[in-house]
């Protein structure tokens, strides 16, 4: 299962799967930020972040401007197995060097039912909260509602 996905992940980080993240989530995903305390339960909300994400990543509106020829983003490993991805990522966000890993895992229908994202050095984690923070305020004033959990 995870094989099939992480193909179809990589497709969406380089804007080529029709229907994007939305096809990549199943209805009740958890999504684990460093940047926020408690996990981001359901599909909607975590497409918010990770369209945050994306944007602090790339300068894009969402995560499919990570593949982008002049992101700064890029997957240095991957390790799969069963139902489960790690990939090990590096990207530059306002000079700074953040390295991090997600780990994927999926369902029996290839959908991500928890994405858990690590980052490191420090200074990496904090110009991604700070960062994070611009845009999910952002989206709160827009009346997106990320906080409201």
């Amino acid at each position: 299962m995870i094989e099939k996905l992480m193909e179809k992940w990589h497709q969406n980080l380089n804007g080529e799967l029709p229907g994007g993240i939305d096809e990549l989530l199943a209805d009740d995903v958890k999504f684990y930020s460093p940047i926020v305390f408690t996990p981001v339960k359901g599909k909607e909300l975590a497409k918010l972040y990770l369209g945050a994400v994306g944007n602090t990543f790339s300068g894009g509106e969402t995560m499919e401007s990570l593949g982008a020829d002049d992101s700064k983003f890029k997957y240095t490993k991957e390790v799969v197995s069963g139902y489960h991805a790690v990939l090990e990522f590096e990207v530059e966000v306002e000079g700074k060097y953040v390295n991090g890993v997600d780990i994927i895992t999926c369902n029996d229908e290839a959908k991500i039912i928890e994405l858990r994202v690590m980052l490191r050095p420090l200074q990496g984690i904090n110009i991604m909260h700070e960062q994070m923070k611009k845009r999910l305020d952002k989206l709160q004033k827009a009346g997106q509602g990320v906080y409201d959990r």
